[in-house]
């Protein structure tokens, strides 16, 4: 079930790559972008990448248009992002970064839902299992990376709902 991705308006529209000076326009164009970051990286199911990836990825570089977000409006779109609850960097240049179209609370309440809906209460699963066992491939968190499925987790630990133990072979899950 290969999906096509559907570019907004603004990603023909030239002006669009460079960001506006214009509070108001601005704050529309960001939100624009942070919208675009996330459908992208849902559809193709990416969770992490560097800042210089980013770039020439087609998200923020238009060949058609031959227009290309620079570096530093490309920074102020992913902190945007990390203040919403979307993106955490993972270091402190900040040329890296952990995506989250969806944040760790739902991951879990979706991860929860499979488990309920399944009978799979009080039974222990190891994290690869979850994310790329049989079990789940029609479920949305099928192939989910593990830093993420370990935020996801920690926020069913707090819950009471899951306990993440560590096994033989690595480290696992017991729901409740």
């Amino acid at each position: 079930m290969a999906m096509s991705f559907e570019w907004p308006w603004q990603y023909r529209f030239p002006p669009f790559f460079t960001l506006q000076p214009n509070v108001d326009t601005r704050q529309k164009q960001l939100a624009a972008w942070c919208s675009l970051v996330l459908s992208f990286c849902r559809l193709h199911k990416q969770s992490s990448m560097t800042v210089m990836e980013a770039q020439e990825s087609p998200l923020f570089n238009n060949v058609k248009l031959q227009r290309k977000l620079p570096v530093e409006s490309i920074q102020i779109v992913l902190e945007e992002l990390r203040k919403k609850g979307n993106l955490e960097w993972l270091d402190k240049n900040k040329s890296s970064f952990l995506i989250m179209w969806r944040r760790p609370e739902e991951w879990g309440k979706l991860i929860y839902q499979w488990v309920s809906r399944s009978g799979q209460n009080n039974s222990v699963f190891t994290l690869y299992e979850l994310t790329n066992g049989e079990d789940t491939e029609d479920e949305e968190f099928h192939g989910l990376d593990e830093a993420t499925l370990l935020r996801a987790l920690q926020a069913l630990q707090q819950e009471h709902k899951a306990e993440i133990i560590t096994i033989s072979d690595g480290r696992g899950v017991k729901f409740f």
